[in-house]
């Protein structure tokens, strides 16, 4: 019989790996809250021209990495491949972007039909924060000062470096590209088959080429920060000044230029060299013109995204992983009427500790065999529960990570106990 695999590039998160996960998603959660974001949830579904529109006809995400296919209404759907377009389209639809000033953030699965490389994979968790409203430098800063902090409750931000650039208006990229594109033009038969490419569809994604050859090139090339309008300028100055000023340290690259049509002044990447090659940990920048584009008035907005699986391999190297544990008690117990009696005392524990993780051993097994089940599962406290026990209206109390004396405890007595130990 055959045997059946995932698809290539999805993944399986196996217990200890979404804990990891929850544990990333946790602590951005509380750091973004105490920012005064607010959480909102996203189809994974979208209309495909939501993408073509938004993130752009000439990108490499939808000319070649779109899920997308017509549902059987023959209308064209796309697994979403990121999360800003869908955001944008929920908070004006839901009326939250006009006249008003909003920070969301979100979470969950992305689609994109990508080589799978290390930290790289074709269904991927990505989380993501969004500000409408505000079109100074100032939220800029808000954001990347959010990050700042988010590294260094998961223990990463010695291994996390920040980028910057600005890209200015869409009058000083027109300028720029056409500069651009006149030079690379005599260089054309030269460059790497992705840039010849994008020569004629997305020539600014040629800065960030990662061919040696191509990178030559590119030294002599027409710098976009000669191009920039006036406004740019101010606003950069502005971001890089508060930066300064709150001691977060960046570098200047003026190479980046993020991989999606809606950017315009401020961009950024986090990225990491210790994952062996560099790599982007999370990316973001400024798109005010991204409401207007779906039908909205204008709205000035700001954003990022953040891949988990990068994330997570940093912080298992920072050996900053959260305790491999799925129980605080064990409740282990012999016999017939012991296993009934073990699932109404675990019960009766819950109703009183409803945040205690208790896992109830099922099935026969020796005493031995139990309390070594007991000890792997992380636990602190094994419930000890047999047939003496129960005609003696007791339950044993066994402390497994304390070298303490085993406890006999009355069995009105043992929720009082946990409950004193937990807090403890």
């Amino acid at each position: 019989m055959m045997k059946i695999k995932a698809v290539r590039g999805m993944q399986d998160l196996v217990p200890e790996r979404r804990e990891l996960f929850r544990h990333i998603e946790g602590t951005a959660r509380e750091t973004f809250e105490t920012y005064g974001y607010r959480e909102i949830g996203l189809p994974v579904i979208e209309s495909t021209h939501l993408f073509r529109r938004l993130v752009g006809e000439a990108t490499d995400i939808v000319e070649k990495e779109m899920y997308t296919f017509d549902d059987r209404s023959g209308d064209s759907v796309t697994l979403r491949p990121e999360g800003t377009a869908g955001c944008a389209r929920a908070a004006l639809s839901a009326g939250m972007t006009y006249n008003q000033v909003q920070r969301l953030w979100y979470s969950g699965p992305m689609f994109r039909y990508e080589r799978p490389q290390k930290g790289r994979y074709r269904q991927f968790e990505q989380i993501g924060a969004e500000c409408y409203g505000m079109p100074g430098p100032d939220v800029d800063c808000e954001l990347l000062l959010m990050l700042g902090r988010l590294w260094k409750a998961l223990g990463i931000d010695a291994d996390i470096t920040l980028e910057l650039n600005s890209i200015g208006s869409a009058e000083a990229r027109a300028a720029f590209k056409e500069a651009l594109v006149t030079y690379l033009g005599d260089f054309e038969a030269e460059l790497d088959a992705d840039s010849q490419r994008r020569l004629t569809t997305n020539p600014m994604r040629i800065l960030d080429s990662k061919d040696e050859r191509t990178r030559a090139i590119l030294t002599d090339a027409p710098s976009l920060e000669d191009y920039l309008d006036e406004a740019s300028v101010t606003h950069f100055a502005a971001v890089r000044a508060v930066l300064d000023r709150a001691q977060l340290s960046y570098i200047v690259n003026r190479s980046i230029v993020r991989g999606l049509d809606y950017y315009n002044k401020t961009v950024f990447e986090w990225t990491t060299n210790a994952l062996g090659a560099q790599g982007t940990v999370c990316g973001g920048g400024r798109y005010d013109g991204l409401i207007e584009e779906l039908g909205g008035r204008p709205t000035p907005a700001v954003g990022f995204a953040m891949g988990l699986d990068r994330l997570a391999m940093l912080v298992e190297q920072a050996q900053m992983s959260p305790a491999d544990s799925a129980a605080d008690v064990y409740l282990v117990s012999f016999g017939d009427a012991a296993r009934t009696e073990a699932m109404l005392l675990a019960e009766q524990i819950r109703s009183s500790e409803p945040n205690l993780r208790l896992v109830v051993h099922c099935g026969d097994g020796k005493f031995k065999a139990q309390m070594k089940k007991a000890d792997a599962s992380g636990a602190r406290v094994a419930l000890i529960l047999g047939e003496d026990e129960i005609s003696r209206g007791e339950v044993g109390f066994k402390f497994l990570r304390q070298d303490l004396p085993q406890e006999c405890l009355a069995a009105a007595d043992v929720v009082a106990r946990l409950a004193a130990v937990v807090a403890g």
